[in-house]
């Protein structure tokens, strides 16, 4: 206890010395070189986050190979992954209070509604539960844990120096780049990245501190990191111009099956979240339905990327090694087979690694899918005898297909894959599937795969500026509670009482429950209270109108549209279906234009 107590006080003698420098280096440098400098210190961490979790988790699949090979223990690959869950939800459960952000979602979160601060622990969360999950054999990546860590790194690192709201968004979206470079050693993919996905609404000033971060984590992954740790193609590739109708086909099929992929793994990943059991047997639940994947499949086992390597060699027999049919890797038809269906079950595996309470990222599966659905497709016109497609070309092309698709981010499926290739001998073809395969998917699925759920309801928005900060104002800061209300069985005296005594200029019609039935407005009736005939003879079911309401738990954005949509001055409030009070418009662009000020300000 005494050693692990000196350790940290020394880890953190350390931290606050690096701190000093740096605080005395801002003394002699102009805010603009100082946030240059803070770019590279950004891109190292991030780099160095991004060292440590790849080589743990290849490490782990050496390891497993190696078991396999030495022991002929068939069920290894099988039982890590669930070895990993379990361990991923009780570090979750012990450590981290119960609860773990996930998916790239939280980034687009934090600078839509959190003005770019992410929490202090998400620089430690993401590296400790995605090794396990992961490294252990998850069928997930690393890529989203990776740019989630990087993004908290330059987050906190902005607030600790009291950078400004533009600074510590830019900062947040360095890191994310310098992770996504250092993961793949493509530092225009990583500066793409962090624009098209996290900040599509980012000048071009952005470009040159983006640019400094993706280098410098480029440049230390590229150091340290064994090139067979990374997924890197050395063959030169060049374009064949007679394949272009195929690359054509190719996304549209891309298009396509992104959108299988997509809602096969969102309805896993839903029904294996939502087990009616306690978190650890949950997770026992589907891990041991994962084991069973993996067993059957044993590419499914990690990240994938060594049959990625394999099929673009063409060498697809190796992805029958330690399977039940692994004798029959000489028959081409079986073979293609058993690609076929690991393509298909890869969205199911992922979902049920995630779902189970594992952390990872949906990155990697779909350069894993992208890979091979493009060699399943070369090689069936190959298998058939129609035409002999170049099988190299159709499986890296593949990747940036469903890339693109999945995540709605051509420009970054596109170098991405020029960049781990080592060349742009295949830009048109990654053009051209990359496009179609991005119109397809965006035709039917509006959101991409890792914001679906949250822009359904309206949460993420990082294109609109309004939006975001609209979505920043939580509702219940800003309603009412007090509201005189009419019950349904009350009369139109009733309603004039309570007209005269208040400054209401609307009334909520509710039943004894406190659920809505309508709402009476005063400009509405404001003749007939005035007029002894008629308030006799109103009744007040006839008169109220339909009302208009929205849950405590909504965004803001959405209460707005409704008001707009609807013509209305304000918008009653819920929790539970019951009546808790109102929001008016002029409230809510109250606070939008503080808000607004404020970040201004900044």
């Amino acid at each position: 206890m005494n050693i692990a107590k000196n350790g940290n006080k020394q880890l953190r003698r350390y931290f606050r010395y690096i701190e000093g420098i740096i605080y005395l280096l801002k003394t002699f440098i102009s805010d603009r070189q100082f946030l240059y400098l803070s770019c590279v210190l950004v891109g190292i961490s991030s780099a160095l986050a991004v060292i440590l979790l790849k080589s743990f988790a290849h490490g782990v699949f050496r390891l497993a190979t190696y078991l396999d090979t030495l022991y002929k223990l068939p069920f290894s690959n099988s039982i890590l992954p669930v070895v990993g869950i379990l361990l991923t939800v009780l570090v979750i459960r012990k450590f981290l209070d119960g609860s773990l952000e996930k998916g790239t979602s939280q980034i687009m979160i934090a600078v839509a509604k959190r003005s770019g601060f992410m929490p202090r622990k998400q620089m430690y969360a993401q590296i400790i539960t995605s090794s396990l999950t992961v490294g252990l054999g998850g069928s997930a990546g690393l890529e989203s844990p990776i740019t989630i860590t990087g993004a908290a790194f330059g987050s906190n690192y902005a607030q600790n120096f009291r950078f400004n709201y533009k600074d510590r968004t830019l900062l947040l979206a360095c890191g994310v780049a310098a992770g996504i470079a250092a993961a793949f050693n493509a530092p225009i993919a990583g500066v793409l990245f962090a624009i098209e996905v996290i900040l599509a609404d980012m000048s071009v000033t952005a470009f040159i501190p983006l640019m400094i971060s993706s280098a410098t984590g480029a440049i230390v992954s590229g150091v340290v990191l064994k090139e067979s740790i990374l997924l890197h193609f050395k063959e030169q590739i060049s374009y064949d111009y007679s394949n272009t109708f195929y690359y054509v086909l190719l996304g549209i099929i891309s298009g396509i099956f992104a959108l299988y992929h997509a809602r096969t793994f969102r309805k896993i990943e839903h029904l294996t979240t939502h087990l009616p059991y306690k978190p650890y047997r949950k997770a026992l639940i589907g891990a041991l339905m994962l084991a069973v994947l993996i067993f059957l499949f044993p590419t499914l086992f990690g990240e994938g990327y060594e049959s990625i390597k394999s099929l673009a060699n063409n060498n697809a027999s190796s992805v029958l090694d330690n399977s039940l049919i692994e004798r029959f890797n000489n028959n081409k038809w079986i073979v293609f087979g058993f690609v076929l269906l690991t393509l298909f079950f890869k969205c199911i595996a992922t979902g049920l690694t995630l779902g189970a309470g594992g952390n990872g990222g949906n990155f990697a599966p779909s350069l894993f899918a992208g890979s091979y659905l493009g060699f399943c497709f070369a090689k069936f016109f190959e298998l058939i005898g129609f035409k002999e497609l170049p099988i190299t070309n159709f499986t890296v092309v593949g990747m940036a297909g469903l890339l693109s698709g999945l995540f709605h981010s051509p420009l970054t499926a596109i170098f991405l894959i020029a960049e781990i290739t080592g060349g742009y001998g295949l830009m048109v073809p990654l053009l051209i599937v990359s496009s179609i395969s991005f119109a397809i998917s965006k035709h039917y699925d509006k959101h991409s795969m890792d914001i679906f759920t949250l822009a359904d309801k309206g949460l993420v928005f990082t294109s609109d500026k309004d939006k975001n900060i609209l979505n920043k104002i939580e509702l219940h800061t800003i309603y009412t509670k007090s509201v005189e209300t009419l019950n349904v069985t009350d009369t139109m005296y009733t309603a004039k009482t309570i007209f005269l005594a208040t400054n209401q200029t609307f009334i909520p019609v509710v039943n004894d429950d406190n659920s809505i039935e309508g709402i009476l407005y005063l400009n509405d009736v404001r003749n007939i209270l005035y007029n002894q005939y008629q308030l006799g003879a109103a009744s007040l079911s006839k008169e109220m109108k339909t009302a208009h309401s929205v849950s405590i738990s909504e965004n803001t954005g959405n209460a707005i549209k409704i008001i707009d949509d609807n013509h209305l001055s304000e918008l009653l409030i819920t929790q539970n279906n019951k009546l808790i009070g109102y929001v008016t418009k002029v409230k809510i662009l109250e606070v939008y234009r503080e808000n607004l000020k404020n970040l201004r300000i900044e």
